[in-house]
């Protein structure tokens, strides 16, 4: 049984027409995030580009959104997001944006209601420190990156 959690969000004038984040299958971990531009909008390649969504989210404390990109864009555009994941605090009120990246070969043209990236929401735990001298042994110990080839 998937938790079900129920969240506040704000549509943001001008943007009525467009969808709220939507899970678009009934297992999908992530919900569809989607582009509120007025018109559309090149992104050259090389080039990144905040693209909004028209719309802002009130999470819980104990609680954070990430947005992630989505695969068939990465895959059939090279688009994806510069700071993969972003996240959502819990006491952010802003509208949610999505900072896109073109590592294609060509101009994305991001058009208005595009899916564009994807949301995930999370509980969170926040860490308290406690420094000690030495850590209990484990067999990989302080191996590093490529340790194990």
């Amino acid at each position: 049984m998937v938790e079900e959690i129920q969240l506040s969000i704000r549509r943001l004038p001008g943007t009525e027409d467009l969808p709220l984040p939507s899970y678009m299958t009934e297992q999908a971990a992530g919900m569809d995030l989607f582009a509120a531009v007025a018109e559309d909008a090149a992104i050259l390649p090389g080039e990144r580009k905040l693209v909004p969504t028209g719309v802002a989210v009130a999470l819980p404390e104990g609680y954070e959104a990430e947005v992630r990109p989505r695969s068939g864009l990465a895959l059939k555009h090279g688009v994806t997001l510069v700071n993969a994941p972003g996240t959502i605090d819990a006491d952010y009120r802003g509208e949610v944006g999505v900072i896109l990246i073109n590592h294609g070969r060509t101009p994305f043209i991001v058009r208005r209601g595009d899916r564009i990236a994807q949301m995930v929401v999370h509980r969170v735990c926040r860490v308290v420190w406690t420094a000690c001298g030495e850590f209990p042994p484990t067999e990989r110990g302080a191996g590093g990156f490529g340790h194990t080839s």
